[in-house]
């Protein structure tokens, strides 16, 4: 089976990449593949900052690389956490308190309409990027439902499922999740 290193070191994110690609490549973390700096993410859109890692980890081992950039979007709240989406509360990657801070934001808000936003990238040792994009839609619930899955799954009650990500099994969520869809995206394009 062809590898396909992934720009990223996120355990939830790996997961469920390596989930959706199974029958398709080995997916290796970009650490396990010898990448272990820091990437900056200072693009405008996901689809800039799913091209900046997938780019630094294509040059830097000589490999194709595809990397994930994606977030909430909160309708009432203008689009965000978007791309600030790991890093709302001010702290990179802590999902605790960017769950909290999405509940404080939207308290006293009737509209909860949400989607979660998923744009990946293949960087290719070519020069060649390939794009897929894919996008669920749901609600946030006023309060966390469930343990299952990271980042602000407890939260988003699934459109598809009428259910939180939190309460969803993984095979559940992956079957119409953002991820899947932008994967499946990215796939028809290759």
């Amino acid at each position: 089976m062809k590898k396909l290193i992934v720009a990223s070191n996120n355990a939830g994110k790996l997961k469920e990449i390596r989930e959706i690609l199974k029958d398709v490549y080995e997916v290796v973390p970009m650490g396990e593949a010898g990448f272990t700096d820091e990437i900056e993410e200072n693009g405008a859109t996901f689809f800039e900052n799913a091209v900046i890692k997938a780019k630094t980890v294509s040059l830097a081992l000589g490999a194709d690389a595809l990397a994930d950039d994606s977030g909430l979007l909160a309708e009432a709240l203008n689009g965000a956490p978007g791309i600030y989406s790991a890093r709302f509360s001010g702290e990179h990657g802590n999902d605790a308190a960017n769950r909290r801070k999405l509940l404080k934001e939207l308290e006293g808000q009737e509209n909860r309409k949400a989607k979660f936003v998923s744009v990946i990238a293949l960087y290719k040792t070519n020069g060649e990027i390939v794009k897929g994009e894919g996008e669920t839609c749901g609600r946030i619930a006023f309060k966390e439902e469930g343990t299952n899955g990271f980042g602000y799954d407890s939260l988003f009650i699934s459109d598809d499922l009428g259910k939180s990500f939190g309460v969803a099994t993984s095979e559940e969520k992956n079957s119409v999740s953002h991820r899947k869809r932008a994967l499946i995206d990215l796939l028809r394009h290759l």
